[in-house]
């Protein structure tokens, strides 16, 4: 075997088990010690003051910080930076391939155009559906952060 084989076995190793993988690990436990956190606040507000109500306490603690305006706006903002990268990848293999680039390195470029691409314009797509569906609930959203 030889040792650009290995490598190559090992970076693919890594890049499809190994990162994901800790990726969903840290972001668990992430999300296991925020509920922790969370409910020794509960009971902490409970201990203090008995009379409290806990579902009152739950809505403000599980109230959204993002608007759905805002949301929708990350989700446009995360569709054209995809789009662009994606078109840019495209671009990039066209000019290495009238160069006279490595064959393996325009066969990822194109696909990994592509595959951005796709995942920009369904973001686009997403936006423009969500936009048009939730028009009432971001106005009544909107009032409601003005009378607050």
């Amino acid at each position: 075997m030889s040792e650009t084989y290995l490598a190559g076995i090992i970076i693919v190793l890594l890049t499809s088990v190994i990162f994901p993988i800790s990726i969903v690990l840290i972001v668990s436990r992430r999300k296991m010690a925020s509920e922790r956190i969370r409910k020794e606040i509960i009971l902490a507000s409970l201990e203090k003051n008995a009379n409290l109500d806990v579902k009152e306490l739950v809505n403000k603690m599980n109230e959204s910080k993002k608007l759905l305006k805002e949301k929708l706006i990350s989700k446009l903002e995360g569709g054209l930076i995809t789009l662009f990268i994606g078109i840019g990848l495209l671009i990039a293999a066209c000019l290495a391939s009238t160069v006279g680039g490595v064959r393996w390195m325009l066969f990822n470029c194109i696909m990994g155009g592509i595959v951005c691409t796709a995942v920009g314009i369904a973001l686009l797509i997403s936006y423009y559906i969500g936009k048009r569906m939730l028009a009432k609930e971001i106005e009544a959203e909107e009032k409601e952060k003005c009378n607050k």
